[in-house]
């Protein structure tokens, strides 16, 4: 996964930065794991009850670009694979490089 390939997924807004996801839970380790369509693909060990999985999902996201948790939060997704994070207090740029390890 490239910064060029995620430009066009991340938006910023006034309200912080939208990060479209995929989500495979129930993987054998946590990592982001490229591209699905237009979203970025992340597995999480967590396993899909009771919003454990999107709870892990928005730590797991908050530890990846350095936040704290309380930065992170589901916008929306709640019952779906396919979720849109919003993050608070990282730009655009600044959450791209944390995802690709620049």
């Amino acid at each position: 996964m490239t910064p060029d390939e995620l430009q066009p997924l991340i938006s910023e807004t006034s309200g912080g930065v939208l990060l479209p996801c995929w989500v495979q839970p129930k993987s054998s380790r946590d990592a982001v794991a490229g591209l699905y369509g237009d979203a970025v693909k992340i597995a999480i060990t967590a396993p899909p009850v009771d919003g454990k999985a999107n709870a892990h999902l928005c730590k797991f996201i908050a530890k990846q670009a350095g936040l704290p948790k309380s930065s992170v939060d589901l916008d929306s997704g709640h019952t779906s694979r396919r979720k849109v994070l919003r993050l608070k207090g990282i730009s655009r740029n600044g959450l791209i490089e944390k995802l690709c390890g620049e």
